[in-house]
């Protein structure tokens, strides 16, 4: 995701006067808009669909993240172990 510094950069006055054609703008460039007071950023808007795109990857790398905390401590085990005793929890036939 990018940003343009001249678009999607926007005070709160110009977000409450162009509320519409800002979140027009959203929809259509799928990229967010950040929104300033007093010249700082102090909030971003984006769209729905990319906001739980944005979820879905941020849980996505905690699991991983996890994972790779266990691999790097080395609490790891052989794949046809974990397979075998897979099977035999769900009742897997052979």
């Amino acid at each position: 995701m990018s940003i343009h510094l001249t678009d999607d950069i926007r005070s709160v006055t110009e977000l409450k006067r162009n509320t519409r054609e800002i979140l027009e703008q959203i929809h259509e460039t799928r990229r967010p808009v950040v929104v300033t007071v007093n010249g700082k950023a102090d909030a971003v808007l984006m769209d729905a669909k990319s906001y739980e795109q944005h979820l879905g990857a941020a849980n996505l790398a905690r699991l991983l993240a996890v994972g790779e905390a266990d691999a790097a401590a080395g609490r790891t085990r052989p794949m046809r172990a974990f397979l075998r005793e897979l099977k035999r929890a769900r009742k897997v036939p052979r």
